[in-house]
């Protein structure tokens, strides 16, 4: 394959979310969290670091590892490193910023925030200690968790907090059960809790001196944490602080109580006035063009990130979902716009976020860069692991495909600059697939989690499966497995209520039946005749069958 960018678009057997890009000289850096393969909780590897010239996203470089988690001294009780920032202190070293915890996050949001230094940006960082007031107490006021650091003109700005909604249900001071959840979440006491003025949750702000450890301003909120009848009421703070300094202006990124979208907040200021500025990219494309959840294009789940201008255009960095669950996910971006009047709107997720156009036909692209998958009731993940089927980006030994591909299942891909002129014998579209079977599919050993909202989920599918077996059965065309594939114009917008767009066109369809398809992958490809242009591409299965996808040929 010739040189791009794809999402994602760091190789596919890596998994570092909770992107920072920071551009420090000619190249950008991507720091993050490292996540294992088909792992069984977030951030479970030493954290690692890629990057690429400011001139070229397509040529990101492995870095190494830059930080490894026994050197945390509290390693032996919260082994995994969770979501860091890193930043240029005034005397030019370079400041990794993070957090700690166990399985499932479990005492994350008890600890300190914890820094490491290294002369050079992704060098190997040695431990420098935990934020700390003057007199050497560990700072742990408000809850550390998601440090997110700037370098605003030579102050040090820190920012991190997360956020549930107890203290914002009725009667909460005379609700015991409330205040003692509230108790072991945080770790904090009851007198603790009630001696903020105004909360121990919500995102905060505070300063360092140069020694990068020394708390020099008190932490305080940057947004209310009660939110009912402000502009954050619809989309309030969860968690993942990041932020950036856009002209004169500061621009809070964080992830919502949606969990799957990225959103900004606006100020004058870089400690209060924050605004609600909008939902920059959802990693189901939720809210695009007015899409509802429920029509969601993707597993949603938790989602982190940021923005940054590289080489005079700005981008949003976000992760996806793989393996059915929370624990595996790919770095991803989006190019954004910031308009004249400071807004950014919503961008749709592509499988060519970084690459300068669309990709380019006449190519192989693995399967997994889709960036729709979907069979029409994908789950909400947040914290869970699924044993249900349905499609998912996954792997088997050195095998990297979308598995559990059924009935319903669409996969799409955004976008391709299709050209008569690349191909010798016209137009072609095919795939490489083979049998979903027990003895192709992921083999995943681990606990299966289910977090509170993935199991009120699960209930609701429950309710529903009958209705939507009715549905799938009249939409199958009886064959084992039946492929067609659609193109949509770049130009056209789809329906916000549509898995598979109704004004799209059908240029291919393959039929197998028991016979033709086995557990070695087979290719099979059809030419295809439709206009040059830019298109979105769409593979749309229908039968009985069950089977996986490793490659795409467009």
């Amino acid at each position: 394959m010739k040189k791009q960018a794809v999402n994602p678009f760091l190789p596919i057997n890596e998994y570092i979310p909770d992107g920072e890009p920071h551009v420090f000289g000619d190249r950008v850096y991507h720091y993050g969290s490292h996540d294992k393969e088909g792992g069984y909780t977030f951030c479970m590897l030493d954290y690692v670091c890629y990057s690429a010239p400011v001139n070229d996203l397509t040529d990101w470089r492995y870095e190494g590892v830059i930080y490894r988690a026994k050197n945390d001294p509290d390693y032996d009780i919260q082994p995994y490193m969770y979501a860091p920032d890193v930043v240029q202190g005034n005397d030019g070293k370079y400041y990794l910023f993070y957090c700690t915890a166990g399985d499932y996050g479990y005492e994350g949001y008890k600890g300190p925030i914890k820094v490491a230094v290294c002369d050079t940006p992704a060098g190997e960082y040695t431990y420098l200690g935990k934020v700390k007031y003057k007199d050497g107490t560990i700072m742990e006021r408000y809850v550390c968790f998601d440090p997110g650091v700037i370098n605003d003109d030579g102050v040090i700005r820190v920012y991190y907090g997360t956020q549930y909604d107890f203290e914002e249900q009725p009667g909460f001071r005379e609700n015991d059960a409330l205040i003692q959840e509230e108790m072991n979440m945080f770790g904090k006491t009851r007198e603790e809790i009630f001696s903020y003025d105004d909360c121990i949750m919500g995102p905060v702000m505070l300063t360092l001196e140069d020694d990068m450890l020394t708390v020099k301003d008190e932490p305080k909120h940057i947004i209310p944490y009660k939110v009912k009848g402000t502009s954050f009421e619809k989309h309030p703070f969860f968690e993942a602080s990041s932020m950036r300094k856009v002209g004169n202006k500061y621009y809070f990124i964080y992830s919502s109580w949606e969990n799957h979208e990225l959103c900004y907040a606006v100020s004058d200021k870089p400690d209060g006035d924050f605004v609600y500025g909008g939902t920059i990219v959802s990693n189901a494309d939720v809210g695009y063009q007015g899409r509802d959840i429920k029509n969601k294009l993707n597993m949603t789940g938790t989602t982190h990130g940021s923005i940054i201008e590289i080489n005079g255009q700005w981008y949003v960095f976000y992760h996806r979902l793989t393996h059915k669950s929370d624990y595996s996910r790919q770095a991803c971006a989006e190019k954004i716009t910031i308009m004249p009047d400071g807004s950014i709107p919503q961008v749709n997720i592509t499988s060519c976020g970084l690459n300068k156009t669309s990709l380019k036909c006449n190519e192989t692209y693995p399967a997994g860069i889709a960036c729709n998958i979907t069979n029409g009731h994908m789950p909400h993940g947040c914290n869970s692991i699924f044993a249900i089927s349905f499609p998912n980006v996954t792997h088997r030994d050195e095998d990297r495909f979308v598995g559990e591909i059924s009935n319903g299942t669409v996969l799409g891909y955004k976008y391709f600059d299709f050209k008569t002129s690349d191909y010798e014998a016209g137009k072609k579209i095919g795939f490489e697939i083979r049998l979903d079977t027990e003895a192709t599919r992921a083999v995943y050993e681990g606990p299966i989690r289910l977090d509170g909202r993935s199991d009120e989920w699960l209930k609701q599918e429950e309710a529903e499966k009958e209705e939507r077996l009715k549905e799938l059965k009249a939409a199958s065309d009886d064959s084992f497995m039946t492929v067609k594939a659609y193109v949509l114009p770049k130009s056209e917008n789809s329906s916000a209520d549509e898995i598979l767009p109704s004004n799209a066109t059908q240029i291919a369809c393959f039929r197998f039946d028991e016979n033709s398809l086995s557990e070695k992958w087979m290719s099979v490809c059809e030419n295809v005749a439709f206009d040059d242009g830019e298109y979105a591409l769409y593979f749309s299965f229908s039968g009985s069958g069950m089977v996986q996808v490793r490659n795409i040929y467009v």
